[in-house]
């Protein structure tokens, strides 16, 4: 079961890592129509953040039992 919890919570903290870097959706001016807002973005990496608190505090705890 240990292992299944420091799946899921790699999971989230490398899926918040990929949230937080790809937060902007531009494409370097080329396509500024389909780019996020500036409160779109935060909202991104807001939960992006959580993710990567979320899943190394799991990762944290969990280790601690050993």
């Amino acid at each position: 079961m240990k292992t299944v919890i420091n799946t899921l919570a790699s999971f989230l903290l490398i899926m918040g890592i990929f949230a937080i870097a790809g937060s902007a959706n531009d494409c370097d001016g080329h396509c500024m129509e389909t780019a996020n807002t500036l409160p779109e973005m935060l909202m991104i990496v807001f939960i992006g953040f959580s993710m990567v608190v979320t899943g190394g505090l799991i990762l944290l705890k969990n280790g601690q039992g050993e």
